[in-house]
């Protein structure tokens, strides 16, 4: 058991598997297809949130959608390209520590970012756009090129 003040990983790490795996079900991705190819979650999530009636979200709605969102950026890093959650310690927060996600990019560098800022920008620049989330955080971890776009 961890105190409160130490930052929960592995709790964190089960807890946005759950939340994304729930999310696919909700909107129509078996579970067992989403396993297999996060990828196969892009269309059924890119009409869910192209649905969703953003100038009518409360507070709670947008939290929901970024927890949402920060999942799947996430999960899907971790599928796809072997990413990992870890714990950035940040005094500028309340709670001392983010949880980021790590990767080594193509160039053989590790780079981190927090999927939660990838959202934040989303957020920024409507309407939502999943595949542009996903190549956002791919290419600030290095782990696609142009090349890729081009195959």
């Amino acid at each position: 058991m961890t105190k409160a003040s130490e930052p929960d990983l592995q709790g964190w790490i089960e807890e946005g598997r759950r939340n994304i795996i729930d999310v696919a079900d909700m909107i129509g991705v078996a579970p067992e297809v989403y396993s297999r190819d996060p990828l196969s979650l892009v269309p059924a999530l890119q009409d869910y949130v192209s649905r969703a009636p953003l100038g009518d979200f409360e507070q709670s709605d947008w939290i929901t959608l970024h927890s949402d969102l920060l999942s799947y950026i996430a999960d899907y890093l971790i599928q796809k390209h072997g990413a990992q959650w870890k714990v950035a310690h940040d005094a500028g927060t309340p709670r001392g520590y983010r949880f980021v996600i790590e990767a080594t990019g193509r160039d053989g560098v590790t780079r981190r970012i927090d999927p939660a800022d990838v959202v934040r920008k989303e957020f920024s620049s409507l309407p939502i756009e999943i595949t542009r989330m996903l190549a956002s955080a791919e290419l600030t971890l290095r782990l696609a090129s142009q090349v890729d776009d081009e195959e």
